[in-house]
């Protein structure tokens, strides 16, 4: 199993903050370091000194790191055009050497699109969007150099493309669909995905929605061993009982609640929830860090967990 740290910037972390987690990630030994999309901080948190760019954030980081993995889990399909989203990624891709992954969604957060005046259609709307702009990336990926993409869908017209420029990849950058929906989700992760997220969900519910998604391949026609299945869950990992509450009550969690719902407690206890998780057949856990400014977390998760795990 592939351990990823997954980290929400919009609850407050400036580039430098996120630049000195990617290196420590990287440091580390983890597989990757993946952030949320988002432009408003969620939870009462004042979110200070605001939101970055996710994109902006990983093209940055490309150049700064080497090895670690890089993502977004997940880019909201309603604040990108598809045409435009496909060259940012290809070229972020480049930039890195090859070490992109495109995670994409619908988009939910209401609240920050009145924020920041981006339009903001009702769900079903939101969804034939998304289906759109994953057949728009794929096809301009797709397409080989030198010929020409056109598309003409409900919502988005492509014209004589020249669908440049391509990224390092081949065929493409991985492709992450997440949710828990039980009827578009999984059938768009069976068309489009390389993997499949479900966040923050017990094991059981993941295991649920799963069966849900090898079911759609099927359906489909793929097998559904060729989808690469992952979990996103909260962490909170300490040496002993009062590390570990000192590190809910810095994030504002009850120990609880998050030993219900994400990966907490000693390593011991945090490497069996990630095998519980890995039994049910995802290849990847995104480990949610939410308090960036304790680095000495990741150390513990990386010497006591990773190598657990990772084998």
């Amino acid at each position: 199993m592939r351990l990823r740290v997954f980290v929400e910037p919009q609850q407050g972390a400036t580039y430098d903050t996120l630049l000195t987690a990617a290196r420590v990630t990287e440091e580390c030994g983890f597989d990757a370091f993946f952030r949320s999309d988002h432009f408003v901080s969620m939870g009462g948190v004042d979110g200070l000194p605001g939101p970055t760019d996710a994109w902006v954030t990983l093209g940055a980081l490309a150049r700064e790191t080497t090895r670690v993995r890089l993502g977004t889990l997940l880019t909201s399909a309603t604040f990108r055009l598809p045409g435009l989203l496909a060259v940012t990624v290809a070229q972020v891709d480049a930039m890195s050497g090859g070490r992109v992954e495109l995670g994409l969604g619908a988009g939910w957060f209401d609240d920050e699109h009145r924020a920041y005046g981006v339009p903001f259609p009702p769900t079903a709307e939101r969804f034939d969007r998304l289906e759109e702009q994953l057949a728009i990336v794929t096809g301009l990926w797709a397409t080989p150099t030198g010929e020409r993409f056109s598309f003409d869908g409900r919502h988005y017209r492509l014209e004589d493309s020249p669908a440049l420029p391509k990224p390092v990849q081949s065929p493409r950058p991985p492709l992450i669909v997440g949710g828990v929906g039980k009827v578009r989700t999984p059938r768009l992760a069976a068309r489009f995905a390389d993997e499949f997220n479900v966040p923050f969900h017990t094991v059981p519910e993941t295991a649920e929605v799963y069966d849900t998604v090898r079911r759609a391949c099927e359906t489909a026609g793929r097998d559904p061993a060729t989808l690469g299945m992952s979990a996103a869950v909260v962490v909170c990992c300490g040496a002993d009982a009062a590390e570990v509450r000192r590190r809910a009550a810095a994030i504002g969690r009850e120990v609880d609640e998050l030993r219900l719902h994400g990966a907490t407690g000693t390593p011991e206890e945090v490497v069996a929830r990630c095998l519980e998780y890995r039994a049910i057949g995802a290849g990847s856990l995104y480990l949610q860090v939410l308090d960036l400014g304790d680095l000495d977390h990741l150390r513990l998760i990386a010497d006591e967990v990773l190598p657990a795990v990772a084998g």
